[in-house]
């Protein structure tokens, strides 16, 4: 797997998970919006700890720095 999340885009993906847990904490969150919203934060919490998306790889994108 080649890195193709750059670190801009790893502190985004972080934030959002940041605030979809605060959100869920604080009772904002609950239902299917609270499943699907945990769904999307763990993916980009495992996508930005891994530096590697799927979907980037299968659109040809990569937000790392090259050279």
């Amino acid at each position: 797997m080649t890195s193709n999340v750059g670190t801009l885009d790893r502190i985004v993906r972080l934030a959002v998970v940041l605030v979809i847990a605060v959100a869920y904490w604080l009772g904002a969150l609950s239902g299917g919006l609270a499943i699907a919203l945990g769904v999307v934060a763990l993916v980009a919490l495992v996508t930005s700890f891994f530096s590697f998306c799927p979907a980037y790889r299968l659109l040809g994108v990569s937000t790392c720095k090259r050279g």
